[in-house]
């Protein structure tokens, strides 16, 4: 891999918790940052605090296909070169309003925590492969749960949880089948629970407290980002700074299969 200094990395949800702390180390370690944050005035904060001419900022609300659309094609005509994609932003278990659907009318969790980065991470692919060796990261969470093809936006017996686990089972899904995808092309694929419960706005939203640090999951996403020892590790998923077993259904080709025609079809890449 690249020295630091060399490096274009983008970060989803920069703005707040593990993507600002992430950002601000990468920072520190001499990257070129692409920020995301669905809010100008959050990242003019982050800006501001990480006062380096080596960084660019990009604005969409993933809750909106479109809005993410207009974010890929935006970086792809700005940026010749992406060496790593960190898909870190998302949404927690806490939704006190229940069930919410998406601009687009899907399930709001599987909108944003999945589906936004499904379609930024195919969109960029052109992009990430012309800058190998590259790496993308997605931070999933050690909450998993089944998807049920069935009843896959949760109109029958919604729970904001396991909205919350068959996304995140969805991302680890996408990286099993992204990294067969790109085996070869100098391309690696892996995916984590960073930490457990760490003291983010999600966080104290579900449960009031935290029990790991801040610390805890910039450390272990960074691994995933810049540890030389991991430049031939794809497809695999960590909690924290080891490698894990995810919930069976990710191993499952045919499940996988389903899921990827769905994503497809639902972000419109399979027109």
């Amino acid at each position: 891999m690249r020295p630091m200094e060399e490096q274009t990395i983008l970060v989803t949800g920069a703005t707040d918790g593990l993507g600002r702390a992430l950002a601000r180390e990468l920072s520190q370690r001499g990257a070129t940052l692409l920020l995301h944050g669905r809010n100008e005035d959050r990242l003019g904060e982050i800006v501001a605090e990480l006062g380096s001419e080596r960084l660019r900022t990009y604005t969409a609300d993933l809750a909106s296909l479109d809005e993410v659309r207009a974010m890929a094609n935006e970086i792809l005509e700005n940026e010749q070169q992406l060496h790593t994609l960190v898909n870190n932003a998302g949404i927690g278990t806490a939704m006190p309003e229940g069930r919410q659907e998406s601009r687009d009318g899907y399930e709001v969790r599987f909108a944003v925590n999945y589906l936004s980065h499904y379609l930024l991470t195919k969109m960029l692919e052109p992009v990430i492969r012309r800058s190998a060796p590259a790496r993308i990261v997605n931070v999933s969470s050690a909450g998993q749960t089944p998807i049920d093809f069935d009843d896959v936006m949760l109109e029958r017996g919604y729970e904001g949880f396991r909205a919350y686990a068959q996304s995140k089972l969805a991302q680890v899904m996408f990286t099993i089948d992204l990294a067969d995808e790109l085996n070869g092309d100098g391309v690696t694929v892996n995916c984590l629970h960073p930490a457990t419960f760490m003291p983010t706005k999600m966080v104290f939203a579900a449960r009031g407290s935290a029990t790991s640090t801040l610390e805890e999951g910039v450390e272990a996403t960074l691994r995933l980002v810049a540890d030389e020892r991991l430049d031939d590790t794809t497809g695999r998923y960590f909690n924290g700074l080891r490698e894990a077993e995810a919930v069976d259904q990710a191993y499952d080709p045919d499940a996988r299969a389903r899921l990827r025609e769905l994503s497809d079809r639902l972000t419109g890449l399979a027109q």
